[in-house]
């Protein structure tokens, strides 16, 4: 009989509906107490839509002996202050990114859930999947040779060319266009690659960044006095002296490539943000022909690695191929054993304290020694 962990969502924005069309991913682990969002409408849409229970409050929420671990769904802005609440209340909590919008709020919910004896995670939790560890395992295994550098682009292209303002989740929620635009495409989705960076590589220690905003009017949902930038390029490196060139924009066409250089040759996939991507070693030209072909003709011998582990991932159909529970699910697995997730506090403040680093050029410095460390992370059972 499978011991299930009880999880309550509090917000049912577009997000919600990604998480929970992963929920079936983990076989029975997790099971929704219910679900609160201060919008009654939204929130009774997206209840019915599922077959899942309404609370009447936060309140309600936090004081159900039955929730195990509150995951917090609201706008990031609200981040902090809804984790603070549940972790008061005595509730772990997993969070969507960013953990919070100020490095020193990120810090007090970190040194608040250890006081407490509670864990905090926050997302993303890409790291776990199948793509992620199978290109760890292959560094790790220095498949192709020693690492020395790695360039990781997050870029998605012009969104408010491409009918964002149209994106709805299957519960009619429209994507919160202004509110993305206002956190930043940075603080977004550097986590993605930065995650699978410091498990890889260790803490970062140095954050080299310029960042900037390029279009300053994307339409009916430009956020007033907008100023975030829409563009960011730094040069992270961390405590095995490995560097790396990180892109964000929402400016440069969609390009989601990992790569790891090596001695060798590289190791490299084509899309992060799919657990299913093939991962890919790509040997150095050997011979002056070959160099020629790989030129002119986009030769390159690539080589299929064995993916670490293959199954059928359910996922929302207007996101990506991404499991979305694998983070909830990991946590929940630590709390039965009495262990820590992979991804803890520690990991979740440092991620989120490069993010701004990196997005805030004009707050941390252009170079920026970063304060927090982070845990190494276990390689998942299945990837080892």
């Amino acid at each position: 009989m499978i011991m299930t962990t009880s999880i309550a969502y509090i917000g049912c924005g577009y997000v919600a509906d990604l998480y929970n069309a992963s929920l079936g991913n983990g076989a029975g682990e997790i099971t929704v107490r219910g679900v609160y969002d201060k919008n009654t409408e939204r929130c009774e849409a997206f209840a019915k839509h599922y077959g899942l229970n309404t609370y009447p409050d936060l309140q309600s929420v936090l004081d159900d002996p039955e929730v195990d671990i509150v995951v917090n769904l609201t706008n990031p802005k609200h981040h902090y202050a809804i984790s603070m609440e549940a972790l008061k209340a005595g509730k772990h909590v997993y969070s969507e990114k960013p953990l919070a919008l100020k490095l020193e709020q990120a810090q007090e919910l970190v040194r608040f859930s250890e006081v407490q004896g509670l864990h905090i995670v926050c997302a993303p939790s890409s790291v776990l999947g199948e793509a992620a560890q199978t290109l760890m395992r292959a560094v790790r295994n220095k498949t192709m040779g020693e690492p020395r550098l790695v360039y990781a682009e997050v870029d998605d292209g012009l969104i408010h060319r491409i009918g964002m303002e149209g994106w709805k989740s299957p519960t009619d929620v429209p994507w919160p266009c202004t509110d993305e635009l206002e956190t930043g495409c940075t603080l977004e989705h550097s986590g993605y690659v930065l995650s699978w960076l410091v498990a890889m590589f260790g803490p970062a220690r140095r954050v080299v960044s310029y960042a900037k905003l390029c279009i300053t009017d994307r339409g009916e949902h430009t956020p007033q006095n907008y100023t975030t930038p829409d563009f960011s390029c730094a040069c992270v490196e961390f405590d095995s002296g490995i560097v790396a060139r990180i892109s964000n924009s929402i400016v440069a066409p969609h390009d989601h490539r990992f790569r790891v250089f090596c001695d060798d040759g590289h190791i490299e996939l084509e899309e992060a943000w799919d657990f299913e991507s093939p991962v890919y070693a790509v040997p150095v030209p050997d011979t002056r022909l070959k160099r020629q072909l790989e030129k002119r003709l986009g030769w390159t011998g690539r080589k299929l690695i064995k993916p670490a582990r293959t199954r059928n991932i359910s996922s929302a159909k207007q996101g990506y191929h991404l499991d979305f529970m694998i983070g909830v699910q990991d946590m929940a697995a630590a709390i039965k054993s009495g262990t820590s997730p992979r991804l803890g506090g520690e990991f979740s403040l440092h991620i989120t304290e490069v993010s701004l680093a990196i997005q805030h050029p004009d707050l941390y410095g252009t170079d920026y020694r970063v304060q927090s460390s982070a845990p190494a992370v276990a390689p998942m059972d299945w990837a080892s």
